[in-house]
């Protein structure tokens, strides 16, 4: 018991998890999931490669059940799951993710779609003659040898790779802290690279960039953007687009169709085509009328049929935009150097590629060297021993057992051990004179390679030669023509919204209550007379518009409320539709004053904004535009300087089309008239300037007039006046202005509302009691400016009047303006 106790320590949790944490992590980062800079490989790859080649599992052997492959490599190297195992060797055989694959396989590999291969137990698999490449020269001591993990067998810590395998099959892979994503290369490119480093050491990037244009993806594809490429090959980390290759073809009856025959790299195809089909049938584009997946042995193929007269290239942007038709592709190229995890751009990972085979060439030099010359010794043993071969035999006949014969062969005859046992191991048929010749030949030809190998081991040129020759044997071999396009700007994507949003005509309607909504023109027709609309709202506006116009909705707080036309939602005429406030929030008092349609916010437009404490201003169209928060949010288009202030009126203004003048009432029967370039045109968050010198009075309304135009004017107390505009003379802003009704000491009238009068148009008088009462102006007498006009609404029985607005005449065209 107290030798137990002795036994347990007490340590702060902290430690403990910071201790075993480093030590997993450290695991999983050099054991696991990044690949080494030398030869390209994570550990489970490497294993894999070399059990099979010890297995003699070669190209040019018969293929082999890919679960016996898999037992092996778990059995005698990496203790871990068969599926992990059996995964890595899939993906080395698969020539959609691996530019060159290392593994040849039977049976179902996989596929572009992501579907899973077939069991181990039903493919078949060898390595392919590129892993070769990889493993050549392994049992000349090239690399280092470990002890497994039962110490049973040795296992490389490093392949010889013979071919810069980490930039041309690329990884990918995460760890503890650390991610890599290296893409694949064309490996005539890489190794034309290397082989400039060898001949030109420490290269500049661009000089490498003249070989190593870009990545070279097993799928093809178009790269764009040479600036991310230049960053990421000099740091290790950058941003490129890879986008699909496509062509529109005409079909018949004026149709098109997208084809496209290449993806961007690790795109799920199977995915890409269902996402696209899923655009087609939530219509999110009108256009496209079917999507089909023609791949077949010929290679990929997906055909996007378009509708008839549809603007195929801007279908083709909002796929691209909106699928995995492009992609941005990341690179983060982290692999592990001299035992740690690193960030490598280009010519880092190429020099420590060269370094590396310097060093393979160096270690299979001194072990062939060391063959040589052992076996130019046992040769030279030989050839004495045959020079004197009587002696020989009678000294070996004189010999008790082979033990005494060799050591009197050393003894006598001046022998090394080695030499002395390979001649008592003589066979007699070595004893012919032809033996003699073929050993004198081996004798030369063992001292013209040893003169070789020191001279590569002494002469770091020669060394570079021998490296360089045998880069460029494999560049012959496997060299292909590059597969990715590269491009040196990324295209921007401009989608037309003529594209996402079929045009059609609707009748849109917009109440003062703040009520929204969009119907067919057949729905309108069918119930012209019911808008839907609750008693006692009125529609501030009423009209036709296409489905790609703007609404810009105004309330009397400073509020602009915007939406595109094919946002709003589609309800039946006789319906109330959406109210505004379930997506902003309005105050209670707050109503809708007006609402225009925009075509575009290009336009040359402008509104002119007044509020009832006496400031005004003009806000261009543009200023206006929303952000990417106008279906939360609303925009200021007048900031309110007083608590309880409200905007009386917004009009829309054409700078070359607009009257001269302005007019401006207050309730309390002052009119006040000057030019319109007297209002500056400010920014939507700006009050404005002063419109008229109020006092303790208010702005009741303001329209725009030309000296011939005649204004109607209704009062608190019912009675509507007809007059000239061009009795209130033209002054200048901020002044009083002129009356424009008659001061009364008991129950004085006080301007309600004014409007420009026309001869096709009646008013119509909206009373506190929600009655509407219809004036037709030409029908009463112009008055002078000191006239309180005529009684022609009684306010016991109708109610007091609240606003007035114009009705046209005509019983066809209703519209609210």
């Amino acid at each position: 018991m107290a030798d137990n106790q002795s036994k347990i320590q007490e340590l702060a949790l902290e430690d403990i998890m910071g201790d075993r944490f480093g030590r997993y992590s450290k695991y999983i980062i050099q054991e696991r999931a990044l690949p080494d800079v030398r030869d390209g490989l994570k550990p489970v790859q490497r294993r894999i490669l070399f059990a099979m080649n010890k297995d003699g599992n070669t190209h040019d052997k018969a293929f082999r059940k890919s679960a016996k492959s898999v037992g092996n490599v778990m059995g005698n190297f990496h203790p871990h799951g068969d599926s992990s195992i059996y995964e890595a060797l899939v993906r080395m055989s698969q020539n959609w993710k691996l530019r060159v694959p290392l593994i040849e396989m039977h049976g179902n590999n996989g596929s572009i779609d992501n579907d899973p291969p077939a069991a181990m137990r039903y493919t078949e698999a060898r390595l392919s003659q590129a892993a070769e490449e990889m493993l050549q020269d392994i049992d000349k001591e090239t690399v280092d040898m470990v002890l497994n993990f039962d110490d049973t067998e040795y296992e490389p810590t490093v392949l010889p790779a013979r071919f810069p395998n980490l930039l041309v099959n690329g990884a990918t892979g995460i760890s503890a802290g650390y991610a890599t994503e290296i893409p694949p290369h064309n490996i005539g490119e890489v190794i034309d690279a290397v082989l400039y480093t060898i001949k030109h050491p420490d290269p500049s990037l661009e000089k490498l960039m003249e070989f190593v244009k870009g990545p070279d993806f097993p799928t093809g594809g178009i790269v764009q953007g040479r600036d991310g490429l230049k960053q990421a090959y000099k740091t290790g980390r950058g941003r490129v687009v890879v986008r699909s290759r496509t062509a529109i073809e005409q079909l018949r009856g004026s149709k098109q169709q997208i084809r496209i025959t290449e993806i961007p790299y690790e795109v799920n195809k199977a995915q890409l085509v269902k996402k696209i089909d899923e655009i087609r049938v939530m219509k999110k584009i009108d256009g496209i009328a079917e999507v089909r997946d023609e791949s077949d042995r010929e290679g990929l193929s997906i055909a996007i049929e378009l509708k008839k007269d549809v603007d195929a290239q801007g279908v083709l942007n909002y796929l691209l935009k909106n699928t995995d038709l492009q992609v941005s592709y990341n690179f983060n190229m982290v692999a592990i150097n001299k035992l740690r995890p690193e960030r490598m751009g280009l010519k880092p990972i190429i020099q420590a590629y060269v370094d590396f085979q310097k060093e393979v060439i160096t270690k299979r030099t001194q072990f062939n060297l060391q063959k040589a010359e052992a076996r130019l010794h046992i040769v030279d043993g030989l050839i004495k021993a045959l020079s004197i071969l009587d002696q020989v035999i009678k000294t070996i006949r004189g010999s008790k057992d082979k033990k005494d014969a060799k050591h009197n062969l050393v003894e006598r005859f001046d022998f090394s051990e080695k030499q002395a046992e390979s001649i008592v191991s003589l066979q007699l048929y070595r004893l012919t004179n032809t033996d003699v010749t073929e050993l004198k030949t081996e004798a030369q030809q063992l001292n013209e390679s040893i003169a070789e190998f020191n001279q590569i081991l002494n002469d770091p040129a020669k060394l570079s030669r021998v490296l360089s020759a045998e880069l460029r044997k494999v560049k012959k071999q496997y060299a292909t023509p590059r597969l990715s396009e590269i491009q040196d700007e990324i295209e921007e994507i401009k989608i037309d919204r003529t594209v996402t949003v079929p045009e059609e005509q609707v009748m849109v309607l917009v109440s003062q209550a703040g009520y929204l909504k969009r119907s067919s023109l057949r729905s309108y027709k069918a119930s012209a007379d019911e808008d839907g609309l609750k008693d006692g709202d009125q529609p501030v506006f009423k009209h036709e518009l296409s489905t790609l116009d703007h609404l810009l909705m105004f309330t009397n707080k400073g509020n602009l409320i915007y939406r595109p036309v094919y946002e709003i939602t589609e309800a039946r005429w006789k319906d109330t539709g959406e109210h505004v406030s379930q997506t902003i929030g309005l105050a209670d008092d707050e109503i809708i004053l007006k609402a225009y349609d925009v075509k575009n916010f290009k336009q040359p437009i402008n509104f002119l904004i007044a509020t009832d404490d006496g400031y005004i201003k003009q806000t261009a169209l543009q200023d206006l535009k929303p952000g990417r928060t106008y279906r939360k949010k609303a925009i200021t288009y007048a900031k309110l300087k007083k608590q309880g202030a409200k905007v009386v009126n917004v009009v829309q203004v054409d700078p070359k089309t607009a009257p001269a003048t302005i007019l401006l009432a207050s309730e309390h029967g002052y009119g006040l008239r000057y030019d319109l370039v007297e209002i500056p045109t400010v920014g939507p968050r700006a009050a404005g300037v002063k419109s008229m010198d109020l006092r303790d009075d208010q702005v009741a309304n303001f329209v725009l007039v030309n000296d011939e135009d005649q204004i109607g004017l209704i009062t608190n107390r019912g009675s509507f006046k007809r007059m000239k505009v061009s009795e209130i003379s033209v002054t200048s802003r901020a002044r009083r202005g002129v009356q424009i009704l008659r001061e009364l000491k008991k129950e004085p009238h006080r301007v309600v509302d004014i409007a420009v009068v026309n001869e096709h148009q009646a008013f119509e008088v909206l009373t506190s009691r929600g009655l509407v009462h219809d004036i037709l102006p030409m029908e009463h007498p112009l008055n002078e400016r000191y006239s309180n006009g005529s009684f022609v609404i009684d306010i016991d029985s109708e109610g007091n009047p609240l606003s007035m607005r114009l009705k046209t005449l005509d019983p066809a065209v209703n519209e609210a303006k």
